[in-house]
């Protein structure tokens, strides 16, 4: 009678079975922290008076938000994060080794299904797209963690999430996790664990997946989760679990589970999605936009720069050129996927396009740098949030959507969906 998150924090709490609402001891076998919370969480570890973490293996730090440094500040930042690893010996990605955060630890085989994994950034949940229990937490919980291995929690309810029916061209996990949050609203899944299910989501590769997954926070969810089926499994063989890490456990719903609510879409009737300023909520078809010009394009981040996420932005811009009033910033999520991106030939079409191809990093999506706006600007984005002044004056407007919408825009200089500008995608055509 349980769901996946459920048995994930009943197997990590020594427990049979546990129930929604109880609280509960876990342990967990990631920690995860980057160069804007690590080093408050370095602080507060100092505090407890330990003098090593629980377990080396189990703790990895990313400098991924202001890097490369962009400046002073920045530089000290990394170097607190970079000592402390080389202090304690824990997993750590230098700048130009590794990549933004959330894109990177699934590629590197650091976590997997069945596992416990938390990070001070409210994304961590992008990890459930792999069957685990993944959440953010502030810094002073994770310094608890890098000392103890545990955490203490309460145990959130489920919300079943079943989508049906065939995707639409150039329709993908960005336009469906959008059109939920539209539904319910940015607290409509408040601390509750969002499951998801349904014809739709099998259809989804491993980055559509993480893009939902990711986004689950901005519902107000403690964490997404999809079921571990033949397309997770097909991804964990490809990335290998990293020696060290802790073992995968396949978890399942029980037919019977109780779910604290469940909610069907009919999937084949999403159209690519744009959320308006200045929340994630504020949706309509990006074929209903209106004429609204935008000065910004970026194509990147923890929630779409994954490489099919730059397949489908190469593909609509292939042949088109960059509108003469905007600028374009395409950010691959991780040097591999860079790479990955330069031996297909995806760099040159953005190139060719006009666009400005940059290093991994978050960068512009908190409005850290590369991409800040000025007063006035608009910019359409595919990060995940799109809050008052979230990438620079608060008196700019943030819209996000998926890479086919933002590539399409960027071709237009307005909110456009890709069927005006690409038409629908041929048969057998990865999008």
């Amino acid at each position: 009678m349980s769901t996946i998150t459920e048995k994930i924090i009943a197997a990590h709490s020594g427990r049979d079975a546990i129930s929604p609402g109880e609280f509960a001891n876990v342990s967990v076998d990631m920690v995860l922290a980057n160069d804007i919370t690590g080093p408050l969480a370095i602080t507060e570890f100092r505090k407890l008076g330990v003098t090593h973490v629980f377990n080396p293996a189990r703790i990895v730090m990313v400098p991924d938000h202001f890097i490369p440094n962009k400046d002073i500040a920045s530089a000290i930042q990394a170097r607190e994060l970079r000592d402390f690893a080389r202090e304690q010996s824990v997993l750590y990605y230098e700048t130009g080794r590794g990549g933004i955060e959330h894109v990177l630890l699934p590629e590197e085989g650091l976590v997997g299904p069945g596992q416990v994994i938390i990070g001070a950034d409210s994304h961590t949940c992008t990890y459930g797209a792999l069957g685990a229990f993944a959440t953010g937490m502030g810094s002073t919980d994770i310094a608890a963690a890098m000392a103890t291995g545990d955490i203490w929690m309460k145990v959130p309810p489920t919300i079943k999430f079943v989508l049906h029916g065939h995707l639409q061209p150039w329709v993908g996990g960005k336009d469906l996790i959008l059109h939920i949050i539209g539904d319910i609203g940015i607290d409509g899944a408040l601390y509750t664990a969002m499951e998801f299910h349904g014809e739709a989501i099998n259809s989804l590769d491993m980055d559509g997946r993480f893009t939902m997954t990711n986004m689950a926070i901005e519902a107000g969810a403690k964490a997404g989760i999809c079921p571990v089926d033949a397309t997770v499994q097909e991804y964990i063989a490809a990335h290998p679990p990293r020696s060290g890490t802790a073992p995968h456990k396949v978890h399942a719903t029980d037919s019977d589970a109780d779910y604290y609510r469940i909610i069907e879409y009919d999937a084949s009737s999403i159209q690519p999605i744009v959320a308006f300023p200045h929340l994630p909520s504020n949706i309509k078809p990006a074929s209903e936009a209106g004429d609204v010009p935008i000065d910004q394009v970026v194509i990147g981040s923890c929630t779409n720069g994954r490489l099919s996420d730059l397949r489908v932005a190469a593909q609509v811009l292939r042949g088109h050129r960059i509108h003469q009033s905007l600028r374009c910033i395409v950010i691959p999520g991780t040097q591999r996927i860079y790479r990955q991106a330069m031996e297909e030939g995806l760099v040159h079409v953005f190139i060719d396009a006009g666009a400005v191809v940059s290093t991994p990093t978050c960068g512009p999506c908190l409005g850290g740098y590369m991409g800040i706006l000025a007063p006035g600007e608009r910019c359409l984005s595919t990060t995940n949030r799109n809050f008052v002044g979230r990438m620079g004056s608060p008196q700019s407007e943030v819209y996000l959507a998926g890479p086919a919408v933002a590539a399409a825009t960027a071709i237009t200089g307005r909110v456009t969906s890709p069927v005006e500008v690409a038409g629908r995608p041929t048969k057998g055509t990865s999008w």
